[in-house]
């Protein structure tokens, strides 16, 4: 690959690859079971991300491992009735065909496990979306650390990633024990808590004690994407639950682990939450929702009618799954919206006119004011729906 034997675009990924190895000290390169690419929305790479894609195309480059790509910057199919411009949506749909040409399925999701790419214990990938890189390593016990869009665009077309951070044992064990003493009652109080740890853990690999509280697989992609926003934690354990914690690997005999009690979520609420009483739009769904909490969603709409934008965003495949179990039906009649294929985090939400958004995702709360200018409420599912409801924050 190196000498070019296999083509320009292969030498280039290459070089890409075997660069991030020395700097990263790896002692050699690993092949990866599946790669998941960032980078995707036209917001973010603009004309020059574009045409760096469509060289790689006109060199025949092709991806060697099965790849999928992170959110775009609409729906690729109502992009028109979320209020954005033909010419975004033009570019938009000019960068997912680069990448489906590179041999990439677009399936415009951060949360590639819930429909169907879900790796196995010890396999090596290369993924790039924080929340997906923390569920991939902790949860399910694979090993990637988080790549960039062009490295991990690279290990897709090599098949072969260096052996450096996670993917080496000895830095998937224990930095700091958690114990958690407060009550967990919902999924916002696991993003307060994601948003602390994820602060005073940074880059580390936190091993969490719960002294009431059993998590779930939503609960785990809560919890995870809160940490990976506020400090680039990209692996966690918690005792009993995840997959190294259960095998006994997540804690080196012996070794003297910082601790850290959490007794108070009240900081973590205070620095995710902004001034705002208006809301003019309230975002679920990030990460990407899944069936079950659509279904809780749904439930929750149940004859009520919402006057604030409402966009519940997810997977087209699962939206597809939600459809057909006529929950897009009940979120639509309370005034609601399914979106696929985006995250308002990439999406151009600035020119849509909306200045005050409610979301129950600590890593939306963290990026919105920043991304998208936005003033931001946070908390529970609840206090978002009844936000949507009446315009205002309670």
């Amino acid at each position: 690959m190196l000498a070019g034997e296999a083509g320009a675009g292969v030498q280039k990924a290459i070089e890409i690859v075997v660069a991030l190895g020395q700097i990263y000290g790896a002692a050699d390169l690993v092949p990866v079971a599946s790669v998941q690419v960032s980078g995707v929305s036209y917001k973010n790479l603009g004309e020059a991300g574009l045409e760096f894609l469509q060289e790689w195309v006109a060199q025949g480059a092709q991806a060697r491992v099965p790849a999928t790509l992170n959110p775009a910057g609409m729906d690729r199919l109502a992009w028109r009735e979320m209020g954005f411009s033909e010419e975004f949506a033009r570019r938009q749909e000019a960068v997912i065909a680069a990448y489906e040409a590179l041999g990439i399925t677009p399936t415009c999701t951060c949360t590639p496990y819930l429909v169907g790419h879900v790796p196995r214990l010890g396999q090596h990938l290369a993924w790039a979306e924080s929340s997906a890189v923390s569920y991939a390593n902790s949860v399910l016990g694979a090993r990637t650390n988080r790549e960039g869009g062009p490295s991990a665009l690279a290990a897709a077309i090599t098949g072969r990633t260096a052996r450096y951070g996670l993917h080496l044992d000895g830095n998937r064990q224990a930095t700091t024990i958690v114990e958690v003493h407060c009550p967990i009652t919902s999924e916002a109080d696991l993003g307060a808590l994601g948003y602390r740890v994820g602060r005073q853990v940074k880059n580390g690999v936190p091993y969490f004690r719960f002294a009431d509280w059993r998590l779930d697989i939503q609960d785990l992609k809560v919890l995870g994407a809160a940490m990976a926003a506020s400090g680039a934690v990209a692996l966690y354990h918690v005792e009993q639950v995840t997959a190294e914690a259960i095998a006994g690997t997540a804690l080196e005999p012996g070794r003297e682990a910082q601790r850290l009690v959490i007794d108070d979520l009240a900081p973590g609420y205070a620095a995710l939450n902004g001034p705002a009483e208006r809301v003019d739009l309230v975002s679920l769904g990030c990460p990407h929702a899944s069936l079950a909490e659509m279904e809780a969603m749904a439930a929750a709409l149940q004859g009520r009618r919402v006057t604030a934008k409402l966009w519940i965003t997810t997977a087209r495949a699962t939206r597809q799954a939600a459809d057909k179990a006529g929950l897009v039906a009940r979120i639509e009649a309370a005034g609601g919206q399914v979106v696929a294929d985006t995250c308002l985090v990439v999406a151009p939400v600035a020119e849509l006119g909306f200045r005050t958004m409610a979301t129950n995702s600590a890593k939306m709360a963290l990026y919105a004011p920043s991304h998208s200018g936005l003033s931001v409420r946070f908390g529970t599912m609840e206090q978002c729906l009844e936000a949507a409801v009446t315009g205002r924050w309670s």
